[in-house]
């Protein structure tokens, strides 16, 4: 490489891991927001917090990395314009050809890291994830059950209480169980418990307790029991999701199937890494910035490029996997023509054109 090539890719890639490193920061924060959420309600295992943490990551960065890599070079790119580094450029040749060399060096691995994440590492994520959850959830020492809390049942119908636990998590100490189904509703309450495992059902056996079932609403039809021994059959755990399911195939799996949602999810996974390219190619003209211009006036342009296009290719997956976009066309219709735009934008960028002389009489 010349001095040139070098000098320009470390610019580009030192304010492209930047803006990488922030919207991580931020994308991680509204990520962890969510897993909390799900922890909360008793969908996921609070043990494996830290492990979905990082498979939901995993499978948001095809739509994480694009916009850092487009507002990375608007900043490597508006930072050389600010300097008057890029007019000198210019002035001695170099214009969008000789700077596709330094730019690809950048671009290209970007890329690769995107195409294995949308292709391969989200799918894996995503079905991984999947089975952790089922697993987690079958497994007596990480329940769901903490002591101290109350935590809804897995997929809703009911709260269940344990002041005290064994370190297995086995036997419960004064447990508190709150149900309602088809308008009633049950309390039931108990000094000892222990959870037991038949098969894929779960029941609470408990002992020494009182249980109350009645209306949810208007009615005095209520009934108390006094109980030495009572088992609970708590509700069934989320089933894993369907193994023809799209969204958790691999990617060649995809290729032979002939379903309409097969076919939008491949697309959905081929199209970040066309939407990068395009996005990059479009940085370069954006970040262009007159003298006394505002240097972020244009980065706002391109962020609302970015949502748009992400946003239609969400929108697009839905479209071709309901048939009201042909299998065939797919999302090539968003790809094809915002990559070419961004093609001419990016080669028309900088182009000096002969001034038009009027011939005096």
């Amino acid at each position: 490489m010349s001095k040139l090539d070098r000098y320009l890719s470390r610019e580009l890639a030192q304010s492209t891991f930047a803006a990488l490193v922030v919207l991580l920061i931020v994308s991680l924060g509204g990520v962890f927001a969510d897993v909390l959420s799900d922890i909360a309600r008793g969908r996921v295992p609070a043990g494996l917090m830290l492990a979905q943490l990082g498979l939901q990551v995993l499978n948001y960065l095809p739509l994480i990395l694009p916009l850092g890599l487009m507002l990375g070079l608007m900043l490597g790119f508006g930072r050389l314009y600010r300097d008057s580094e890029m007019p000198v450029l210019t002035s001695v040749g170099i214009g969008p050809r000789r700077l596709l060399r330094p730019l690809s060096l950048v671009v290209v691995p970007m890329l690769l890291v995107i195409g294995a994440c949308s292709l391969w590492l989200g799918p894996w994520a995503r079905d991984y994830s999947q089975q952790m959850i089922e697993a987690g959830q079958r497994s007596l020492l990480v329940s769901g059950l903490e002591a101290g809390r109350f935590v809804e049942f897995p997929g809703g119908g009911g709260v269940v209480y344990v002041n005290a636990m064994s370190d297995d998590g086995s036997k419960l100490g004064r447990v508190f169980v709150y149900r309602q189904d088809e308008g009633r509703m049950d309390v039931t309450t108990s000094l000892t418990g222990a959870l037991s495992i038949d098969g894929t059902e779960r029941f609470l056996r408990l002992d020494e307790g009182f249980r109350v079932e009645g209306p949810l609403d208007a009615g005095l039809d209520y009934r108390l029991m006094r109980y030495a021994s009572n088992e609970l059959r708590l509700p069934a755990v989320e089933s894993r999701a369907d193994g023809n399911d799209p969204d958790l195939q691999p990617t060649f799996a995809l290729f032979g199937d002939a379903r309409p949602a097969a076919h939008a999810e491949l697309h959905y996974r081929l199209a970040p890494v066309l939407l990068t390219l395009a996005f990059a190619l479009l940085a370069v003209p954006l970040a262009r910035s007159p003298p006394r211009q505002a240097r972020y006036g244009r980065m706002m342009t391109g962020f609302l490029a970015y949502v748009m296009g992400m946003n239609l290719m969400m929108l697009g997956k839905d479209w071709v996997a309901e048939g009201r976009i042909p299998v065939l066309l797919g999302l090539w219709w968003l790809v094809l023509p915002l990559l070419g735009f961004a093609a001419w934008m990016y080669f028309k960028d900088g182009r000096v054109t002969a001034p038009k002389w009027k011939r005096v009489q």
